[in-house]
């Protein structure tokens, strides 16, 4: 895809080179009596040709800025697993030391903890898509820092999306950051984040739940439009809005429900026609 957009801005770069070159020469020439029409038509063509290398250069810049989130997170989760290797020895001498000495109720206690933690990155290690479980991973955490339980439930491998996997990470990261705030201003005792992923013959369905505060329902119908946001403070109302156009473009749907008890986003995204 970068080579593509590189391509294309060089084709209209040099296209606005010979466009130029050739406004120049009418607009001398103009002066011995060429058609203004011509003149005012070549000028269009060269604001066309800036438009789309802008264009272009934008969307190459966004599809980078993607790409570095997507292997910022995959360093995260690398380091995470060294860390879990490197501490795997250490965990195993203590608890066959509380073996030893027959203090078997410690040796539980102690592995509880490591056994939840080893739980949760292998939870976010469940498709075919790197980007998606590094992740998943920095979102548990993100999640677990505001005492939130986020519960992953993955039944697919995600192995012939209709869209780049860093695309997806946009939208989950959206939905996932949109629950994590609301749930971090909240004082309930129990605070949770459900994703299912999921698939059937045609396409994946993707769903996120939070048992935050319901989304009112006069702005559930506005919510996707650009620059509308339930958040309080000022700079929001992007996120939905990138989501939905993720989702348009790749022909999926996507769908809300909200009352006091649950706000589910649920999106759809069809298969690759060749792997239907």
């Amino acid at each position: 895809m970068k080579k593509i957009t590189v391509s294309l801005i060089i084709i209209n770069g040099i296209q606005l080179l010979i466009g130029i070159s050739i406004w120049i020469y009418i607009g001398i020439a103009r002066l011995t009596g060429v058609n203004l029409t011509l003149y005012l038509a070549v000028s269009l063509m060269l604001l066309c040709n800036v438009a789309t290398i802008v264009g272009l250069y934008l969307a190459m810049r966004y599809t980078n800025h993607d790409l570095e989130d997507s292997i910022h997170n995959l360093e995260r989760l690398n380091a995470k697993l060294r860390a879990q290797r490197h501490d795997y020895l250490n965990h195993f001498q203590v608890i066959y030391g509380l073996m030893e000495l027959e203090e078997y109720g410690e040796a539980k206690k102690y592995l509880a903890p490591v056994f939840k933690d080893i739980m949760k990155v292998s939870k976010a290690l469940r498709t075919s898509q790197p980007a998606v479980n590094a992740l998943l991973q920095v979102k548990m955490e993100a999640a677990e820092r505001e005492r939130i339980d986020f519960y992953p439930e993955i039944r697919s491998e995600l192995s012939a999306l209709p869209i780049e996997p860093w695309s997806l990470c946009k939208i989950l990261a959206n939905l996932i950051d949109n629950s994590i705030y609301v749930l971090s201003g909240e004082e309930k005792e129990e605070k949770k984040i459900i994703l299912e992923m999921s698939e059937d013959a045609e396409s994946y369905r993707f769903v996120v739940s939070n048992n935050g505060p319901a989304i009112p329902a006069d702005m559930q119908s506005e919510i996707f439009r650009m620059g509308v946001s339930s958040k309080k403070e000022e700079g929001h109302g992007m996120g939905l809005y990138i989501v939905r156009e993720i989702v348009k473009e790749a022909g999926g749907d996507i769908a809300l429900w909200s009352d006091e008890t649950k706000t589910t986003f649920e999106i759809r995204l069809p298969r690759r026609r060749h792997d239907s």
